[in-house]
């Protein structure tokens, strides 16, 4: 069972939230699908982490919440480590599961699966990778876990670090964009996105601060 940390008090303060991909993997570099497949950072993922560890040391932080894939927590860790907390894991942090599609490129997942690529490029809410999860189960799952911490931290800033797909999550409830719309936003590793949450659920405050990433 999973531990949350804390308790920041009554129900209607708000929570502000610093929503975090993780660092580079190499998969990330070769464009292939991770989803629950534990793929750590490579150096320049570890060099990311490093500098938003830097960006971030005179933030008052009061937690640090991550998926308990190697790649997120290693991102989180050298944040604990720099701002002195510990990381709380939480599988319902994880990317997306992609099933019989991890590991594989985009252009395999066609060419092994065209109709199959072809829902999934569609955004079919009823589809699901052979082995994996549909958008909505996902976006409910990424949706609930914030809204978990969020609340056991209210009046309080925490940070969570988690997955590209787990991040789209977040901007679409934040921003109030369903899940049939086109993506326009971006997620970089280990950028610096900003949120809130009230009694009105997810606000989108800023993102995809990269600053601390220039020249890598």
């Amino acid at each position: 069972m999973t531990e949350v940390a804390g308790d920041g008090g009554g129900a209607a303060a708000v929570t502000h939230v610093l929503a975090i991909r993780h660092g580079e993997t190499d998969w990330n570099a070769q464009q292939r699908l991770q989803g629950h497949t534990d793929i750590p950072l490579n150096a320049k993922g570890a060099e990311q982490a490093r500098r938003l560890a830097e960006a971030l040391h005179d933030q008052t932080l009061h937690a640090i919440y991550s998926s308990d894939l190697s790649r997120a927590k290693a991102t989180a860790e050298a944040l604990a480590r720099r701002v002195g907390l510990v990381v709380y894991q939480d599988a319902a942090l994880r990317e997306r599961g992609f099933g019989s599609f991890e590991g594989l490129t985009y252009a395999e997942v066609e060419q092994r699966w065209p109709e199959e690529a072809e829902r999934w490029r569609r955004r079919d809410l009823s589809f699901a990778p052979p082995g994996g999860e549909t958008l909505p189960q996902f976006h409910e799952r990424c949706v609930q876990a914030l809204l978990k911490f969020a609340r056991a931290h209210a009046g309080q800033t925490i940070a969570v670090v988690a997955h590209g797909g787990v991040l789209d999550a977040w901007y679409r409830a934040a921003s109030r964009a369903g899940l049939l719309a086109p993506r326009t936003w971006q997620m970089p590793n280990a950028a610096i996105n900003r949120l809130m949450v009230a009694d009105e659920g997810l606000m989108l405050v800023g993102w995809n601060d990269s600053q601390h990433l220039e020249g890598l």
